[in-house]
């Protein structure tokens, strides 16, 4: 009715996360590393992969990507600005074991591959592959509900649901 009166569409209020990522679910509180655990950064969920790649948990546009490819950001249709930060100091390998398959400025459906990278490097030469993926632009929330998966499937499982605040 909008668009037809005012050619405007309304604005989506209601974001799903979707799995970035497929393995095991654990609670952010968990990460062993304060800057996440403690939601220094924000809040959100972190995975325990048992592959190495990366999708959009969003539609969105690529909005930063560190040059290690270690972590990438991406904001979402409604502003969600969600950082995925694979494994625990990986910066260290300074982009070792790691492939980007976006740029900055890429715009991303669901689903599509962001990055690849060498599980069992990581494994072998990072503290931890447990990857945190958080909302850094939560005050825009009214709402995070953290859905009560144990195990994610990259673009389906459904691991937050959001309302933007109006």
């Amino acid at each position: 009715m909008l668009k037809k009166l005012f050619g405007l569409t309304p604005k989506k209020t209601e974001e799903t996360i979707l799995a970035p990522l497929t393995g095991k679910v654990k609670n952010l509180e968990d990460v062993p590393d304060p800057v996440f655990s403690q939601k220094m950064m924000g809040d959100g969920i972190a995975i325990e992969p048992i592959e190495g790649t990366v999708v959009s948990p969003v539609d969105g546009e690529i909005i930063q990507f560190f040059h290690t490819k270690h972590a990438i950001g991406i904001k979402s249709t409604t502003g969600l600005e969600i950082l995925i930060h694979v494994g625990l100091e990986t910066v260290t390998m300074k982009g070792e074991g790691f492939t980007g398959h976006v740029n900055e400025g890429d715009k991303v459906k669901v689903g599509d591959k962001l990055i690849s990278f060498d599980l069992e490097l990581i494994k072998e030469k990072a503290a931890s592959t447990i990857t945190p993926v958080v909302i850094t632009n939560g005050d825009i929330l009214e709402i995070i509900e953290k859905l009560n998966e144990t195990q994610c499937e990259k673009g389906i499982t459904p691991l937050i649901q959001t309302k933007l605040k109006s």
